[in-house]
């Protein structure tokens, strides 16, 4: 079990020691208003290094969205991809997988804020070809904490020299997808 409050100081750590312009934590009250639009709690850690380290811009690759805000946030994309999605044929995004950072080429993570865990997913567009868009949804990991450790340890598939382990752990088809986005779901 990891401990959050020390997961969560080692988080701010690495979020300083990678980038000196950091946007400022969010208080309470963006908390509430984000949570308002998204009509959905954020999962509790995700609120945390929101509250706690910054309103984005650390972790992974191009690092976290910020929460609210003008362009691309954690909010803005849910509401644009949920939209979209809400009485399609193919619903492309289910509900209460919000969208945490691009790995760019209209790949996203998300945590499923629906999950006790957290689960981590992939989207990955890029082979769709038609029909239900479950062949584009991937597990990256069981819990947001696990995938934080994972960043934290320079160990993930998203790693510059990840191609080189043998020990790598990649995303695999996510399980749930299917049920989760059936249409109107």
């Amino acid at each position: 079990m990891t401990d959050l409050d020390d997961l969560v100081r080692r988080v701010a750590t690495r979020a300083a020691s990678d980038s000196k312009d950091l946007p400022a934590p969010v208080d309470d009250a963006r908390i509430v208003a984000a949570e308002r639009q998204l009509g959905l709690a954020l999962h509790p850690l995700l609120a945390r290094l929101y509250r706690e380290v910054a309103d984005g811009g650390f972790g992974p690759d191009y690092g976290l969205l910020p929460l609210l805000g003008p362009g691309s946030s954690v909010v803005g994309e849910y509401l644009t991809r949920r939209q979209a999605s809400v009485g399609a044929e193919y619903p492309q995004w289910p509900e209460g997988v919000v969208p945490i950072l691009t790995w760019g080429c209209a790949m996203y993570a998300a945590v499923d804020c629906l999950s006790e865990d957290g689960q981590v997913l992939l989207f990955e567009p890029n082979p769709y070809s038609g029909g239900s868009w479950e062949q584009c949804w991937f597990l990256d990991s069981s819990g947001f904490a696990a995938w934080l450790e994972t960043w934290l340890a320079g160990a993930g598939w998203f790693e510059e020299d990840a191609v080189d382990r043998d020990d790598l752990a990649e995303p695999q088809p996510w399980e749930a997808c299917a049920s989760r986005l059936l249409p109107g779901a």
